[in-house]
């Protein structure tokens, strides 16, 4: 098959193990990022399958439409970036391994250390010491303060596992299945949003994107955390009100922001409000990006190639498509 494989920024697929899976398949990766109908149509016009790393480029129908030998998108996790039913319409195969219950260490590791990185300042500390100054500025300590975890799911239990690890005093927020599940834990539920947000020092979101989490941290919110405070989202960026976080950095409430998420990636303007202020941290999307979680992820999307070409696929979300297909031969 001719298989495409977008948005490989660091050209780090082809170095894993698991690639050999596409042996003898006729593979092309793409290191850079498009999102134009145009371009897009004409760099996949030969593509018969086609590899999404997460959610970095939309596929929606107008282009869908300019790819009439793609049979097979084959990717990891959710995919509101996909135009199911036009895949089911135009009688293309959407195979994405949804890896129920199974933790994501690498987010949970990238928010902790993006924890540490604010609370203790250590990109200016590090700046300023290339620079030649010693020491800038104080930083706090975790021990004893409140930890907040914003959706209680296979990321969040672990962050606030870290939090247990770390002395702090660990309360959980959420929808009420997720309340629920902290509760079965024995996890301190918060007794209030309202509470969550003005008394915990540390809050961290970790709630999937969808239609009712969408704009679900307001700027009220954000107005009552403290000013000594630090917010922290390596989720999805519109989980915050547009708008709502760089205006409430800079009125004082929260103090600090760490963040792995924008509401438009890639960030390449370095003029970019968060990217200017000196009580955030920023990295660009990679709490999930680790040599050991991207084998993990990879081998489910590549084996996803193997069955579709042995004629088995697997992970289907559209199933109607094979119905469809079946009754025509």
């Amino acid at each position: 098959m001719k298989i495409a494989i977008l948005d490989d920024y660091d050209d780090t697929l082809r170095t894993l193990d698991c690639f050999t899976k596409l042996s003898g398949h006729d593979v092309e990766v793409w290191n850079d990022h498009v999102q134009g109908v145009e371009a897009l149509a004409e760099r996949l016009r030969e593509t018969e399958a086609l590899v999404l790393i997460r959610e970095r480029t939309e596929i929606r129908a107008p282009l869908l439409r300019r790819l009439p030998k793609l049979r097979l998108i084959s990717q990891r996790s959710v995919y509101p970036h996909i135009d199911v039913d036009a895949c089911t319409e135009l009688g293309v195969v959407v195979s994405s391994s949804m890896h129920p219950g199974t933790p994501s260490y690498a987010a949970a590791e990238l928010t902790w250390a993006l924890v540490l990185a604010a609370m203790r300042r250590l990109p200016r500390q590090v700046a300023a010491l290339k620079a030649g100054t010693w020491q800038v500025g104080v930083g706090h300590t975790l021990r004893g303060k409140t930890l907040g975890v914003y959706g209680y799911g296979r990321i969040g239990g672990v962050v606030a596992g870290y939090g247990d690890a770390f002395g702090m005093n660990v309360w959980v927020w959420g929808r009420s299945s997720s309340r629920e599940r902290a509760r079965s834990d024995g996890r301190t539920v918060a007794p209030s949003k309202e509470a969550f947000f003005s008394e915990c020092d540390v809050i961290s979101l970790h709630l999937r994107l969808v239609d009712a989490t969408r704009g679900i941290v307001t700027a009220g919110d954000l107005a009552r955390m403290k000013p000594t405070a630090l917010l922290v989202n390596t989720s999805r960026a519109p989980l915050i009100e547009p708008g709502a976080l760089v205006a409430a950095l800079k009125s004082g409430r929260p103090g600090m922001a760490a963040v792995d998420v924008y509401e438009e990636e890639p960030v390449l303007d370095p003029r970019h409000p968060l990217l200017a202020m000196e009580n955030v941290v920023c990295t660009p999307h990679i709490g999930y990006v680790t040599r050991d979680e991207f084998e993990v992820q990879f081998s489910d999307v590549f084996d996803q190639i193997v069955a579709y070409a042995a004629g088995t696929p697997i992970n289907v979300v559209n199933p109607s498509v094979l119905r469809r297909d079946s009754a025509h031969r």
